[in-house]
């Protein structure tokens, strides 16, 4: 099934961080293999060189480690992955803030918003 995009940033950079949260979310656990840059390219729908452009962005960030003729596998440090995961979380809150005050919201109701929607639920 084609994963979906939108036209915020480069799909290569989605993909990394759809990769990314399944490895924080333990699809893929530490140490092991992901699948062939083929297989995750046919899956999410788009060209190998998109996909082998994620992969090396994750290699950058080392939550992925390449070993040459074996593929790509999950990185076994744990402080890593925590640290991904709270980029992530930053990025997301930043993001959500930006938009939020833009509609003309002040952070302490965009607080207020966010607490009412917990209680919501």
């Amino acid at each position: 099934m084609a994963w979906s995009f939108n036209n915020d940033k480069p799909i290569y950079l989605q993909i990394a961080e759809h990769i990314q949260i399944d490895i924080i979310n333990g699809k893929y656990v530490m140490g092991e293999k992901l699948p062939s840059i083929r297989e995750l390219a046919l899956d999410a729908s788009v060209n190998p060189n998109t996909m082998q452009k994620s992969l090396s962005e994750l290699e950058t960030s080392e939550i992925v480690i390449s070993q040459r003729t074996s593929g790509y596998f999950v990185t076994e440090n744990s402080e890593i992955i925590s640290v991904a995961r709270k980029t992530l979380a930053d990025n997301l809150i930043a993001d959500f803030f930006a938009k939020i005050t833009k509609l003309g919201y002040t952070t302490d109701e965009a607080i207020s918003l966010i607490l009412k929607e917990k209680q919501e639920r």
